[in-house]
């Protein structure tokens, strides 16, 4: 059981201000509880809201600041109460690692959505610690908020899935859209944007990747199997698809206009947002009032459904398209990333990282 109500010390990479650059810090984790897993951490995804926040894009970014929210590890110590998991398990934790637990998106199985929800980092935890995130050698979550990963799974395959991974299963589930048959689209070709081929293709979706120019076509196409591929610039290929597709996920995370993708929907056909943009979108009404078209946003997902999405690409045989870097190459990946430069999502191998031991403190 171990040491119930104790601190543990943590070797992290922090960033320090907005410049966003990251270097060695240590620090000590949240006290412990009996509802409590200890968590050795293994590797850990990097996400495109991970540079939001380091370089305080949204201004409410609070430093030292260790980001890393799909983060896969192993336990090596639970709490008294603890029931869901055994030292030796090989865990998951993503985006929340905390809510209220008796709101009503709480008590429907979307913690997510929770107003009192607490961030796996530049959060403050219950106790008033700050939370601090995957990209460390150990991490305490409270057993709610953990996940199991499938056996035979690939720890670096499945960390992309604890954020972008069920950020596409997430919505495609509570729309009703997991049928086969389908027509989507697949708007921006990232690190969702990818996984969102991969799963629309698993569910039996006639899939469209839509980009900016044709550089991913081969890689869409030959290696995701999309099944088309249009470039938004191109006014002759949006007007083909006008019209033709049940759902569009809106992967982009930068300001774009929604006419041109809300011409390609269906009646009832559903545009959802996903990406984080800090300016604001805008759109003409008759394109959503004359075909009854919905403009949805979609967060993340439910632990349920992030176990859900596991069980499902385990079952599928999906795999993420990684990029797998040392924590010393932190720095350059966000900077590659930033770029978009990254096929299609980086994994950073904590474990086998020399995480430097002399690392700076507070």
């Amino acid at each position: 059981m171990g040491s119930e109500g104790g601190e543990k010390k943590a070797l992290g990479w922090a960033a320090r201000d907005p410049s966003g650059v990251l270097a060695p810090y240590s620090y000590t984790l949240r006290s412990t509880g009996a509802d409590d897993v200890y968590i050795k951490v293994i590797c850990c995804g990097i996400c495109h809201t991970d540079i939001h926040q380091i370089k305080n894009d949204l201004g409410m970014s609070n430093y030292p600041m260790v980001p890393g929210h799909e983060v896969v590890g192993e336990v090596v110590e639970v709490g008294s109460d603890v029931s869901k998991f055994t030292v030796g398990d090989v865990v998951g934790v993503g985006v929340i690692v905390g809510c209220c637990g008796s709101c009503k998106p709480c008590s429907s199985d979307l913690e997510q959505y929770c107003n009192k929800r607490v961030w796996s980092y530049n959060d403050v935890y219950t106790d008033g610690k700050p939370t601090q995130g995957g990209f460390a050698d150990t991490m305490i979550v409270n057993q709610k908020f953990v996940v199991k990963i499938p056996e035979g799974m690939a720890v670096e395959q499945a960390a992309p899935l604890l954020c972008a991974g069920v950020t596409v299963y997430s919505p495609l589930s509570h729309f009703g859209l997991m049928a086969s048959g389908l027509k989507g689209g697949i708007l921006g070709l990232g690190g969702v944007g990818h996984m969102g081929v991969k799963i629309a293709k698993a569910m039996g979706h006639h899939v469209t990747v839509i980009s900016s120019s044709n550089k991913k076509k081969e890689e869409a196409m030959e290696h995701l199997g999309a099944d088309d591929y249009v470039v938004s610039s191109d006014p002759a290929e949006m007007q083909r698809l006008a019209d033709s597709l049940d759902y569009i996920i809106d992967t982009v995370p930068v300001f774009h206009p929604l006419e041109p993708y809300l011409a390609c929907l269906k009646l009832d056909g559903k545009l959802i947002l996903m990406g984080v943009i800090n300016t604001p979108l805008q759109f003409l009404t008759p394109l959503v009032i004359l075909g009854r078209k919905v403009i949805s946003g979609s967060f993340i997902g439910s632990i349920k459904e992030t176990e859900e999405v596991l069980a499902f690409c385990k079952e599928k045989g999906l795999t993420s398209t990684i990029e797998v870097v040392k924590m010393d190459e932190l720095n350059t990946a966000f900077e590659r990333l930033h770029k978009n430069d990254v096929r299609y999502r980086f994994v950073v191998d904590v474990a086998g990282s020399n995480l430097v031991e002399e690392a700076a403190t507070n």
